[in-house]
């Protein structure tokens, strides 16, 4: 088994800074990429980025980029996401998630966190 635990949100006013913490531990060895999804309150779970443990590949959301990164710490299991230049529609419920394929597709991935609250004020 995979744990997750998200850390880092919280409000922020538009055109503000967060970065998010995802803690893995356990049987990492077994993922390959790690991402980031996002819910807002009556819309379904969409993906925002995705990292590899080793190569660094990395892909995004056209909504977010050039304004998040994604990236990894492997001596910590940790992955980040750090979010500039926030909208009020970046609002959601934040997930990370760890899986076998690097992939936007929710379907690609085993282990989930609990979420953390991002909500970004206008």
């Amino acid at each position: 088994q995979v744990q997750l635990v998200e850390s880092g949100g919280g409000l922020v006013q538009a055109g503000g800074s967060l970065r998010l913490s995802c803690a893995a531990s356990g049987r990492t060895f077994r993922t390959t990429a790690m991402g980031w999804f996002r819910q807002a309150p009556g819309e379904e779970r969409e993906f925002v980025a995705a990292i590899t443990w080793s190569g660094g590949l990395i892909r995004y959301t056209d909504s977010v980029k050039g304004r998040f990164t994604i990236s990894r710490d492997n001596a910590k299991n940790t992955m980040y996401l750090q979010m500039n230049s926030l909208k009020p529609e970046d609002t959601a419920v934040y997930y990370c998630a760890a899986g076998s394929r690097w992939a936007a597709a929710e379907n690609s991935y085993d282990y989930w966190g609990q979420g953390t609250q991002v909500t970004v004020s206008s």
